[in-house]
């Protein structure tokens, strides 16, 4: 019943903080096919209230911002890395890659 915006906040957006602090965290949607858990991560992009979880902690991440770590920092090096998994019927795909059908090892 919320939209993705609230999720966002409720629940990624201190993860991202703590993100931002140097801390590994995680985002795992469980649930039945078609209960939505794809769509809360990628969202639409209008209207921007359906922003999913992913497009949302990037633009948080690197928010042109006095509170944003990465575009303040002056001599550090960041490295953001992000996996986008789906596990089905034991089948593992990567839904950043160039083929989401290609089954992982």
């Amino acid at each position: 019943e919320h939209s993705t915006e609230h999720i966002y906040n409720e629940i990624a957006y201190p993860l991202v903080e703590g993100v931002m602090q140097g801390y590994n965290d995680t985002i795992f949607a469980y649930g039945q096919t078609g209960s939505g858990k794809s769509f809360t991560m990628q969202g639409v992009e209008d209207p921007s209230s359906q922003k999913g979880i992913i497009p949302g902690a990037f633009e948080h991440i690197f928010a042109p911002c006095a509170a944003c770590a990465v575009q303040c920092a002056e001599n550090a090096k960041f490295l953001l890395r992000a996996s986008y998994l789906e596990i089905y019927n034991e089948d593992i795909r990567d839904l950043l890659g160039g083929d989401t059908k290609q089954k992982l090892e």
